[in-house]
């Protein structure tokens, strides 16, 4: 290499398609002086890859802050554009692992991995004890920009994203997900008729609930509450259970009196919308020191949740096209019909939304 100016790493060599590639550990501290990428002002044809998405920083950049333990972080892939040498440290018994020397003139491109990056750069800000960690960077060889345009949409159009359930499932940090798997080990209900893989259930699945509907209709009802507080478990645990006691219709499954796939064909109130409408109740009764919560629990019964209840349920749960909505929106008009039929008052805001919705 003519240069006499390199970063040096210590880099391990593969071979994909036929061409080298390296891995390599950056620390921190200089990932942000190292790799570049494209400038977001440039159209989308001449970028190697999206355009940074600032609002991601701030979460992804708590993330490690917040955890400095046992945060993890893939690797990054980048491209070289320009000089490099390889050399082994034995190249007769190993020749695959060695130092990678890279031209200070080059341009290391990030293809797959600009957002962790820039939360890296974000978190060492508030941290700066963290630089002396380190990731780990894929370098292929830079083969102009069509060729990097291509490496990012391989990584993209491959990488499989988890479910929300699966990752709640997995998930030991944060409190709600715990609360949550903690609730279906002590409901045997909920523990045997909720699925905890998919994000909605198969037509055919014997389960009532996703876990991930149960997650949110606990963010729904613990909002404002801190869920760290040992009392709030108990209540968590005791609103489950008097649902699963007392909604005639839940029964029917749970009795094996109806299988579970006609029950969704027939019924509306296993569902996330209606879920967490029923969550967002239990907060206010929660909230507002209902000490007689569990009577207007059971009121649930003296509601009609059949799916051909249109002249309830439609535009709050059913779309006029006859399929069911999850949206912010119907769970919120979902509570306000819910709580004039067990007889709880209207919130100011909730006044406003179903004004609205009458007009």
């Amino acid at each position: 290499m003519k240069n006499n100016f390199f970063y040096t790493f210590p880099a391990i060599k593969g071979i994909q398609s036929s061409k080298e590639y390296f891995v390599i550990m950056c620390p921190l501290k200089i990932l942000s002086k190292l790799f570049i990428f494209n400038d977001d002002e440039l159209p989308a044809e001449y970028r190697s890859q999206r355009i940074l998405n600032k609002t991601r920083i701030p979460e992804m950049a708590n993330y490690i802050i917040e955890n400095p333990k046992d945060y993890v972080f893939s690797s990054l892939t980048a491209s070289i554009d320009g000089e490099f040498e390889f050399s082994a440290f034995d190249a007769k018994t190993n020749e695959d692992i060695g130092i990678l020397k890279v031209s200070m003139d080059s341009k290391l491109l990030i293809n797959d991995g600009q957002h962790r990056r820039a939360a890296i750069e974000e978190a060492l800000k508030a941290s700066p004890e963290l630089g002396e960690e380190s990731i780990s960077v894929v370098l292929f060889i830079d083969e102009g920009l069509r060729r990097s345009q291509q490496i990012f949409a391989d990584l993209n159009k491959h990488a499989v994203n988890v479910s929300k359930s699966i990752g709640i499932l997995y998930d030991s940090r944060d409190p709600i997900a715990i609360i949550t798997k903690n609730l279906l080990e002590k409901n045997e209900y909920l523990k045997n008729f909720t699925d905890k893989e998919n994000t909605s259930l198969p037509k055919y699945s014997a389960k009532l609930f996703i876990l991930s509907s149960i997650f949110e209709t606990n963010k729904k009802l613990l909002h404002k509450i801190n869920p760290n507080d040992p009392e709030v478990f108990n209540f968590v645990l005791e609103f489950w259970n008097s649902l699963c006691n007392n909604i005639n219709e839940w029964m029917f499954v749970f009795n094996k009196e109806m299988s579970a796939h006609n029950f969704r064909n027939t019924y509306i109130n296993s569902n996330g919308v209606v879920l967490e409408a029923i969550g967002i109740i239990g907060n206010y009764l929660y909230t507002n020191n209902y000490s007689d919560w569990q009577n207007y629990i059971a009121k649930l019964n003296t509601i009609d949740w059949n799916r051909s209840n249109l002249k309830d349920w439609e535009n709050r749960v059913i779309a006029p096209n006859g399929r069911i909505v999850k949206s912010a929106s119907y769970v919120k008009l979902t509570c306000n019909l819910i709580k004039s039929k067990i007889d709880l008052p209207l919130t100011k805001d909730e006044e406003k939304l179903e004004k609205e919705f009458n007009k």
